[in-house]
């Protein structure tokens, strides 16, 4: 890894024919505001797309990447204010990728955790690489900093995931 990008880690585990990777940060942010930017139509699109968020459980996510990705039109399964979060990263005919944010007060701020349920694919570490790229813009956009998607850090993600999923599936 070059000294350029912070630790970038996972915790990796196997659950059945699917792998499940979380990814955690401590934010100097209260779970409110942590939560608005998960939750708010506005604020989604300074970290992660353009789109809308309909905050309840069986509410649509929809989400529209441009020309850099599928858009994302789901129901949101779990949804407990400043807590609790969780919809699939899906979008028609694609495989379920469920992932759940999880918040939880922690030194003054909040520690957020990210979980993925993945299919066992060759997708595994670039969607590993992406979620940690965007959790650096939602990082960026807490402090008020607008940041573009930072494909150094991707690409350096990307390389340390897949060493992190051969290494666990290998075992």
């Amino acid at each position: 890894m070059s000294g350029e990008c912070r630790d970038i880690y996972g915790d990796i585990r196997c659950d059945g024919s699917r792998i499940c990777v979380t990814l955690h940060r401590e934010l100097g942010h209260s779970p409110e505001s942590v939560w608005k930017m998960l939750t708010d139509s506005v604020c989604l699109s300074q970290w992660l797309a353009p789109g809308v968020l309909e905050q309840e459980v069986g509410g649509r996510i929809k989400l529209d990447f441009g020309n850099s990705g599928t858009p994302i039109d789901c129901r949101i399964r779990a949804f407990e204010p400043n807590r609790l979060l969780s919809y699939s990263w899906s979008a028609g005919e694609d495989p379920e990728r469920p992932l759940t944010w999880e918040l939880r007060e922690y030194r003054g701020g909040t520690r957020l955790s990210l979980t993925l349920l993945l299919p066992n694919d060759h997708l595994l570490a670039i969607s590993c690489a992406g979620w940690d790229a965007h959790l650096e813009m939602l990082m960026a956009a807490l402090e008020g900093i607008s940041i573009h998607f930072p494909a150094a850090r991707f690409r350096e993600a990307r390389a340390v995931f897949a060493e992190l999923l051969k290494q666990k599936l290998v075992a």
